[in-house]
């Protein structure tokens, strides 16, 4: 069973994010040399590479499980390192020659956001341990849905985003065939472009961490700032 807590209750912790004892990049030069090594490991904004993504950037709202903003200020802008960013507006582009598109409820998430969620919801099926990192964290994860481009309304995939039951799990099969129909879509084709599946979210896809990305505590200000220099 999920407990919540108060948003206040959060508020009032201080959080330290070192005692997790995993290594992360907070600063830009760290950030600058690391691509400096490995262009691959750019981060670049979504809409930069694929123009008609929609954003419903979920935590920089009170519409989400955490009932508050986690990010401040909150960013008109989200980012994916550069292969998994290239991956993302070829399935937009495939999409869209079906007359659908994508929408990003999140996308890049700095450490600071994980932790938070962890001291809320200490349960590694619905949010990532911050003693490992998380796919958000690294730039390599995606929580995304299919939309209709004529109306912009979602396709029905049988629960909302942040669902944390059964329902939610990618094998559920208790759903009707349209449903089911409009699941298998989006991982077939997030699939044919190199990402794979979280099984407790369909909504979650990640790319694989084949270079050793590291984990990032970068705002998003600076990020944007860096992507436009």
């Amino acid at each position: 069973m999920l407990i919540f807590f108060p948003p206040e209750t959060l508020d009032a912790q201080e959080t330290d994010l070192k005692r997790y004892g995993v290594a992360f990049t907070d600063k830009l030069p760290a950030y600058r040399a690391q691509i400096l090594a490995d262009s691959s490991k750019k981060m670049v904004e979504l809409r930069s590479v694929s123009p008609l993504i929609r954003y419903d950037l979920r935590y920089a709202t009170t519409n989400n499980f955490m009932h508050r903003r986690m990010y401040t200020p909150p960013p008109r802008h989200t980012f994916l390192r550069l292969p998994a960013a290239r991956a993302l507006a070829a399935v937009q582009r495939e999409l869209n020659s079906q007359g659908y598109g994508l929408k990003i409820f999140d996308a890049y998430r700095p450490y600071a956001v994980t932790v938070s969620f962890w001291e809320l919801v200490q349960d590694e099926r619905y949010v990532a341990n911050p003693s490992k990192g998380s796919g958000h964290n690294r730039g390599l994860a995606v929580d995304l849905t299919i939309i209709d481009e004529k109306t912009g309304k979602e396709l029905d995939m049988g629960t909302g985003f942040d669902n944390f039951t059964d329902t939610a799990h990618q094998n559920f099969t208790g759903l009707p065939e349209a449903v089911l129909k409009n699941r298998q879509l989006l991982r077939n084709i997030m699939h044919k472009h190199g990402f794979a599946p979280l099984e407790t979210e369909w909504w979650h896809y990640y790319w694989p961490n084949n270079k050793d990305y590291e984990v990032l505590n970068i705002p998003f200000n600076l990020l944007r700032k860096e992507t436009i220099r």
